[in-house]
């Protein structure tokens, strides 16, 4: 599947040094120096197309672009994958309901994510990759744990043995009551009669009446949710088989902790022997005017609609970079805007002809953002940088700011 265009990102005078880039790592839970490398691979789970692309979706993959951008900016490459979700419970459900077919939903929803992530100026994942488009990747990652011994049927139903991991859990530092519960929220089915263990993780069902399938060892049907994301990560990563793990970074949501990426970690340490990911970035949830901001609750702010209405895709940067990627953020209307009176002033100084000492501004944001994306602090410094201007002094290059935001935090002037 297609991504969406590409973005040049100018390239900093060499005489600018960039530490080691630090992120708060999930399964240590402790901020960690990622290891200096000339590549990176990093996943990132993309959306089920059943909705626009809202705000949530917009701060999650924010975050990963400003990590992909200090990555490169470093002079490393950065491989990085993102799949689409387009065969789920909830796309064919909500399908049905619009009287469409999924595929029509399906391709609606991608073409509107595509053209949102274009105006927030977002890079492109290397390999996007639609679930249907990858099938025979995922049947073989289902073989593949079948072969291992770590599955079994379920009435016709194929399930996964999650324990068959001896880390199962130690990424996600839940109890056993707190998995079964958000398990159960999340798309599993502990109760379910048959299974061995409650937890255990469907990677195969087969093909009910009315609902798409397609062929298999195992019957026809479609695939579980986890190893979707570990079939696409394995094979379009290229994981060092000389290496402990498959790849560096493994990113999304808060809410996909568990099971998602516990469970995908699991069944692709059974594939392949190889841990899955150094470092797990989790991003923190976006609320509304003091309420979670959801789908059932109705209440999302989608970020089409809020260009569409004047706001520019820039603010809408600017303001989910005001708090920590990992902390939860209640939206109001008062932060877009304090973000587009900062936006328009940050532009009005980088037109002058005479600005303040850019060298100190560029080295200190690249200071925050190596400081486990401290975007909160390098925001502080532009705005330091803009009283500064503004209080008449001068020695700088606005032109060459204005192409290290651009490079480092995706504010284009």
């Amino acid at each position: 599947m297609h991504s969406w265009p590409e973005i040049y990102l100018p390239k900093l005078a060499d005489r600018f040094d960039f530490p080691g880039l630090s992120l708060f790592n999930t399964e240590t839970q402790k901020i960690e120096e990622l290891e200096k490398k000339t590549l990176y691979r990093m996943y990132v789970c993309g959306i089920t197309p059943y909705d626009a692309t809202h705000l949530g979706h917009a701060a999650t993959y924010l975050t990963f672009d400003l990590i992909n951008r200090y990555l490169r900016a470093t002079g490393a490459r950065v491989d990085f994958v993102e799949n689409i979700t387009d065969i789920d419970d909830p796309l064919l459900e909500r399908a049905a309901r619009d009287g469409i077919t999924w595929q029509e939903l399906a391709q609606s929803q991608i073409d509107l994510f595509r053209g949102d992530m274009t105006d927030l100026r977002i890079i492109p994942p290397k390999n996007y990759i639609g679930v249907v488009e990858a099938m025979d990747l995922v049947v073989d990652a289902v073989e593949k744990l079948r072969q291992a011994g770590t599955t079994y049927l379920v009435d016709s139903d194929l399930y996964f043995t999650v324990r068959s991991d001896s880390e199962f859990g130690e990424r996600s530092h839940l109890s056993q009551d707190e998995m079964l519960k958000i398990f159960a929220e999340r798309g599993g089915d502990p109760t379910r009669i048959g299974k061995r263990d409650p937890l255990d993780a469907l990677v195969w069902l087969s093909q009910r009446e009315g609902e798409p399938g397609w062929p298999s060892p195992f019957g026809a049907g479609r695939p579980g949710w986890h190893i979707e994301c570990c079939a696409i990560a394995l094979h379009y990563l290229t994981p060092d088989a000389g290496d402990t793990y498959a790849i560096d970074i493994q990113g999304g949501g808060s809410d996909l902790i568990f099971p998602h990426h516990e469970m995908s970690a699991t069944q692709s340490r059974a594939i392949n022997g190889q841990r899955f990911a150094r470092t797990y970035v989790h991003t923190g949830m976006i609320g509304l005017d003091g309420e979670k901001m959801s789908k059932s609750l109705g209440n999302l702010v989608f970020v089409s609609k809020l260009i569409q209405s004047g706001v520019s895709p820039v603010s809408i940067r600017w303001a989910l970079m005001e708090r920590a990627y990992g902390a939860d953020l209640m939206w109001n209307d008062s932060l877009l805007a304090q973000a587009e009176r900062d936006i328009q002033r940050l532009q009005l100084n980088l037109a002058r002809m005479e600005v303040a000492p850019t060298d100190s501004v560029i080295t200190a944001v690249i200071e925050s953002l190596s400081h486990n994306l401290d975007t909160a602090g390098a925001l502080n410094h532009i705005r330091a940088w803009m009283d500064a201007t503004e209080a008449g002094a001068t020695g700088g290059e606005a032109g060459e700011l204005s192409r290290a935001l651009d490079t480092l935090l995706g504010l284009a002037p």
